[in-house]
């Protein structure tokens, strides 16, 4: 008789590792303890004290919080502030103009050390150009760049003018960003003639020129940076070059002061239906939570880190977490264009080595995927600046999180593993590093200041040690204030599952379960939970027990529909490079699947268990599990256009369908 199934997520728990800061650490961190504490006594006062701290105004605010128009927040409406000058002009004129604001490097190895004085010349240069193009405040701008300093200039300089920037991945087709451009209105396209990646020049300015025949109306200019030396065609009277229009432009601009609730971008995110939602994030409450979470989760000291989050520009991290917190900070980042394994798989680690970066954050499917390489080529790099690391995107699996600690954190530097959203615009769940007891694959308690609850699926509380969903019960600083265009939507996706006429709550979407600690352990989205039998598992439960094995890099795992069992468990895994060669295909298929129904229960164990090479990914390294869905169940393949690599499903439904 098959053992009885444990509990969802009782695996991970399992887990005992545990990481107390050391006493150094502990004793020159920068988040103090009471600010558990301070928040608690008083939340709105804890954001109150937090904005006028690391924001300057133009007009002080008086009031913090209006919510009388639920779920529309308003944070310290009757304040003005310039987010630009927050983050430039007013480090200049504390006497930090000479600090390095980005090491860029590009991936061909072109390089360029930008100070604060340097950048925010650029900026106000750029603000003048854009002013001259008819950019003035609510105006929109969308912006289509690879990593160059540029696309940080464009974004700050249109937040100058208080017009709003809508930021559009490089890797979007002509299509999708036709229809991001018509959504949002906007009038001027910033974008080049292509950028670097895997050793290649990929063409932009083509992909706007195809997007601006099939549409957007709108659009009066486009405005193009020299970076691939790409032929490129203009339209006369609406094309300019950047070096043309922006480097003669004075450097001379005052920066005036905008409402608190003046929107400073949109930020497109795909659903699982319907067109993608344009995220709405407005300027006093998002700068100030992304610098207060920025300066405490990564423990930052701006005079002697060295910062990088890899991250680009096109999500929300990029905007975040390097854009606007570390530059309201004053730090000092790493800015890099190209990928991790070009031209060598080690060329993170060499970045690192090279400009002495302290603090580092990626994501799990990153770390994973050094994984499955192995340790020796991280192990060739002097990584011994690193302090601190972090983690973002998804679940971190218990092993990946050990993995990294161990060999990019020289088994020292405490890891921050952070949980929050396009939407919730910051971070919300993450350790503090000086203050908290780490536990691999546990993103463990809300930021101090912001209300978190699991609930079961009739709306009431789940009490430790249980599983349910995950909903912010109070608002916050950085939240989203709509969908561009659609306010009842806005209600509909996010504030109708839980909320009240009393009462109104956040539904993140995804799955938690809270243990006896109070610590938090996220699920993964609650589309990815299988139903097998009648049991609620989930994916990320699954695929962490997979990554657990000494022979697995990379896992992956769906739901594929089943006569007998309702849906029955399918995996997807990458082998540790030192491990693809030990065994066949067949041979690690039954020792994963004995794996699994051995930490969880025979429920769990997958139907089959495919080695493949590749898993297909998006460009900012989600995992498309819809397509391994498709194939799993015998389905011709959905769209693929926004993988990194379209050949990936093609060399994967081979390896399973023969």
């Amino acid at each position: 008789m098959d053992p009885k199934p444990k509990n969802s997520i009782d695996s991970l728990l399992q887990e005992s590792r545990r990481f107390a800061p050391s006493e150094a650490f502990a004793g020159a961190s920068v988040a103090r303890p009471e600010l558990y504490s301070e928040a608690k006594a008083d939340r709105l006062g804890f954001w109150a004290d937090r904005a006028r701290e690391l924001v300057d105004w133009h007009t002080p605010f008086t009031e913090v919080l209006d919510w009388s128009n639920a779920p529309v927040a308003r944070w310290f409406a009757d304040g003005e502030l310039n987010v630009a000058y927050n983050c430039l002009d007013r480090h200049v004129l504390a006497g930090n103009g000479d600090r390095v604001a980005f090491f860029w490097e590009g991936e061909p190895g072109d390089t360029r050390t930008v100070t604060y004085a340097e950048l925010t010349r650029e900026v106000k240069r750029a603000a003048n150009a854009l002013a001259a193009l008819g950019i003035g405040r609510g105006d929109r701008v969308a912006i289509y760049l690879p990593v160059i300093p540029e696309a940080v200039v464009a974004m700050l300089a249109v937040a100058r003018l208080g017009a709003i920037h809508s930021v559009v991945f490089g890797g979007f087709s002509a299509e999708s960003l036709r229809g991001r451009i018509e959504d949002a209105e906007a009038k001027l396209v910033i974008t080049a003639d292509g950028g670097y990646r895997k050793g290649k020049v990929f063409p932009l300015k083509p992909v706007v020129d195809a997007a601006l025949e099939q549409g957007g109306a709108s659009v009066e200019h486009v405005l193009v940076v020299r970076r691939g030396e790409n032929a490129v065609g203009f339209t006369e009277g609406r094309d300019l070059w950047w070096h043309d229009t922006v480097d003669a432009a004075s450097d001379e601009h005052v920066a005036e002061g905008f409402e608190a609730e003046n929107p400073l971008f949109i930020l497109y995110t795909s659903g699982t239906t319907g067109k993608p939602k344009g995220i709405v994030h407005t300027s006093g409450g998002y700068l100030t939570q992304v610098a207060f979470t920025h300066r405490n989760v990564f423990d930052l000291k701006p005079e002697r880190d060295v910062y990088w989050c890899t991250a680009d520009v096109g999500w929300v991290t990029g905007h975040s977490y390097v854009v606007y917190g570390p530059l309201a900070n004053g730090a000092t980042q790493v800015l890099y264009e190209g990928t991790p394994d070009t031209p060598h798989p080690g060329r993170w680690w060499e970045l690192i080595e090279k400009y002495g970066v302290t603090i580092f954050y990626t994501a799990p499917t990153a770390i994973r995927s050094f994984m499955k390489i192995g340790r020796q080529v991280p192990d060739g790099f002097d990584l011994s600046s690193i302090r601190l690391l972090g983690s973002v995107g998804e679940p971190i699996n218990p092993e990946a999180w050990v993995w990294y600690r161990d060999v990019i954190g020289a088994g020292t530097a405490p890891i921050v593993d952070t949980w929050w959203q396009t939407e919730t615009g910051g971070i919300m769940i993450s350790a503090l590093p000086g203050l908290t007891t780490l536990k691999p694959g546990s993103a463990q308690v809300p930021i101090p200041g912001i209300s978190i609850d699991i609930l079961g699926e009739d709306g009431t509380r789940v009490d430790p040690p249980h599983g349910g969903l995950l909903v912010v019960s109070e608002p916050w600083p950085s939240m989203l204030r709509g969908i561009w265009g659609d306010p009842e939507r806005f209600r509909e996706t996010y504030w109708s599952r839980f909320s009240t006429p009393e009462r109104w709550r956040y539904f993140a979407g995804d799955g938690a379960h809270v243990d006896e600690d109070g610590d938090i352990w996220l699920l993964g989205r609650v589309d990815d939970v299988m139903n097998v039998s009648g049991h609620r598992l989930s994916t990320t439960e699954i695929e962490s027990t997979l990554v657990s094995h000494p022979i697995v890099a990379e896992a992956a795992v769906v739901g594929a529909s089943d006569e007998q069992t309702g849906q029955a468990v399918v995996a997807f895994v990458i082998l540790r490079a030192e491990h693809a060669d030990a065994q066949t295909p067949e041979e690690a298929s039954v020792a994963l699947r004995a794996h699994v129904a051995q930490a969880i229960g025979a429920i769990a164990r997958p139907r089959q268990v495919f080695v493949v090479a590749e898993l297909p990914k998006t460009r900012s390294g989600k995992i498309m599990r819809r397509l391994l869905q498709d194939v799993a169940e015998g389905r011709d393949l959905g769209d693929t256009t926004t993988l990194a690599d379209t050949s990936v499903m093609h060399i994967i439904t081979s390896d399973v369908r023969g």
